[in-house]
């Protein structure tokens, strides 16, 4: 066996197993720290597969932010576990059909499976030779396919004002900051000079 199989083995066990005990753990914090192990055995099968770009990206954005965003939300929130367990009992039914109709159909398409003849060929093409993948892969998203590149930030960003939008409440009695109000005020009219006369108050 070679290092690389070994290292595949190695990394294909710790995907499965961390989303296994991510969904079994009873302590939220566990469940947490098994969804790192598993993006992290990912990030390591990209490497084997030679894009070093996206393991990068799998470490940084999904194990570095969203990741630990989840564990400090389940560590400062003091939500009761208990009660939410007791009212998941009454859908595990559901929940377990769902369950064996997405193994059902992941066996009928990996039992289909066939590899395309020229896809190897393919993937070859799209990289230049001497351009390494993450240099191919900025030459893809901006030169050929650059409008859609953007046109999918303009979406997130619409996406992301709209969340505002429907997120935000003015109460009343909460003081905010007006801006324009305090660039614009007077001086004269924002302060008074008291002549304070020694041994005397205001």
């Amino acid at each position: 066996m070679t290092v690389v199989t070994f290292a595949f083995y190695l990394f294909a066990i710790g995907v499965l197993a961390g989303g296994l005990f991510t969904v079994l753990s009873r302590n939220p914090v566990h469940s947490v720290l098994w969804l790192i192990l598993a993006f992290m055995s990912a990030a390591g099968l990209f490497v084997l597969l030679g894009a070093e770009f996206i393991a990068m990206l799998l470490m940084i954005v999904y194990v570095g932010a969203v990741a630990v965003l989840f564990l400090f939300v389940v560590m400062m929130l003091d939500v009761d576990f208990a009660e939410l367990k007791a009212g998941m009992a009454q859908y595990m039914p559901i929940a377990l059909a769902i369950g064996i109709v997405l193994l059902m159909s992941l066996g009928l398409a990996y039992g289909d499976w066939q590899m395309a003849e020229g896809a190897e060929a393919a993937r070859v093409a799209v990289t230049p030779e001497g351009t390494q993948n993450t240099a191919a892969l900025g030459l893809l998203l901006y030169d050929q396919y650059f409008l859609i590149f953007q046109l999918a930030g303009l979406i997130l960003l619409v996406a992301m004002i709209g969340a505002i939008v429907l997120t935000l409440r003015h109460r009343d009695g909460v003081k905010r900051q007006n801006v324009l109000e305090q660039m614009w005020r007077d001086p004269k009219d924002a302060m008074e000079l008291k002549d304070v006369k020694p041994g005397q108050g205001l």
